[in-house]
């Protein structure tokens, strides 16, 4: 096999169409994330949450955030380990269940998760008891009885139960039945996910490997080690070397010498297209980071600025709230990377015009 010899604009292209981010858009639920792969189920409302987000900018404003409710009610999709996949997809990840806290020589963040779980298994036998007697229910309603606690310079500090459940849901015990508003209601897997088949565990990574790059169209072979969704696609694809850029790519050779037909998009800070940084970095040369967790003084573009994607290019980031009180859509600032052209103007002002109408707020935007 040959390696195919790319420049970064059609390493773009690449990446763009196989994110169902150009033109023409498509025009089912289900398709989508079938071909993404999974919506990361953030819940962060600063515009709205993640998950919606990215459907949006796919599908557009016939896109209701009730479609994706009733997706999950069906079962048709599911959350598993803070992402929202295609429910036929439980069968790649029930090995990983099985072995964990994982397979040969652990890092050291997975054997402190494997001790930690053991040394409070009576909380984790609570937690079964009560899902077993009275589940689906809320984290806050579990008994902790965590005798260590969840240390952590994050959020997660001293949310043993929290913590409990999510390494319990990795260990396939206990599954998210669904949500009360934002938080997670849970049950045990037994009751929640279908009795599928168990894919082994080498098939497994080499379907999963596949079907990422099926999402990517372009990535690195392999990268450091993710907590819960890898970035690299292992040796799936075909070899590819990319202009201006080192090493080696492995690229989908069904996106290879498409057409491609560029559009306007506001993106979440956790698309996929952007979510891997370095990648990001490498094709777009954009930069950007997610400063929520910043001091307000030490933000650049915003508290969950928006990448704007136009064509092939990452041109620019908004820096918009969504204020319900006052019933608006907030934008504070424009960020533009590079130049706009008059028609580059038009088009993300169309897509800005289009988000408050989708969240149905009036839009409060200061004249440029």
């Amino acid at each position: 096999m040959g390696v195919h010899e790319l420049t970064r604009a059609e390493a773009r292209r690449i990446a763009v169409r196989a994110q169902l981010l150009d033109r023409p858009r498509p025009a089912a639920l289900l398709g989508v994330v079938q071909q993404l792969t999974l919506l990361q189920a953030d819940q962060t409302a600063a515009v709205a949450p993640n998950a919606d987000l990215v459907l949006w900018s796919r599908l557009g404003s016939a896109y209701r955030p009730a479609d994706l409710e009733a997706a999950l009610g069906d079962q048709a999709l599911l959350e598993l380990q803070g992402m929202i996949r295609p429910a036929a997809d439980l069968a790649l990840y029930r090995a990983d269940m099985a072995d964990w806290p994982g397979r040969g020589e652990l890092p050291d963040w997975q054997e402190y998760r494997r001790d930690w779980v053991e040394a409070n298994r009576g909380c984790r036998l609570d937690i079964l008891r009560r899902l077993r007697s009275d589940g689906p229910l809320p984290a806050r309603e579990l008994p902790d009885s965590c005798e260590l606690r969840w240390p952590s310079s994050g959020w997660s500090n001293d949310r043993n139960v929290l913590k409990m459940l999510e390494l319990m849901e990795a260990r396939g015990e206990v599954a998210v039945a669904g949500r009360d508003g934002r938080e997670r209601l849970w049950d045990l897997a037994e009751r929640i996910f279908p009795d599928d088949r168990v894919v082994t565990a080498d098939e497994a990574a080499r379907i999963r490997g596949q079907r990422r790059l099926r999402s990517l169209g372009i990535a690195r072979g392999s990268s450091a080690k993710q907590a819960v969704e890898p970035v690299d696609v292992l040796e799936a694809g075909e070899p590819a070397v990319i202009e201006g850029l080192r090493g080696r790519w492995r690229v989908d050779p069904a996106q290879l010498d498409q057409p491609f037909t560029g559009r306007t998009a506001l993106l979440s800070p956790l698309d996929r297209l952007v979510f891997d940084r370095k990648r990001m970095t490498e094709l777009f040369e954009f930069e950007y980071q997610l400063e929520m967790y910043k001091p307000a003084a030490k933000r650049r573009w915003g508290y969950w600025a928006m990448p704007i994607l136009h064509g092939d290019r990452l041109v620019g980031k908004l820096d918009a709230t969504t204020d319900r009180r006052a019933g608006v859509l907030r934008v504070d600032a424009v960020h533009r990377d590079v130049p706009f052209t008059k028609a580059m103007t038009v088009a993300v002002d169309r897509e800005i015009a289009d988000l408050a109408a989708w969240l149905d707020l009036n839009l409060d935007r200061p004249l440029d």
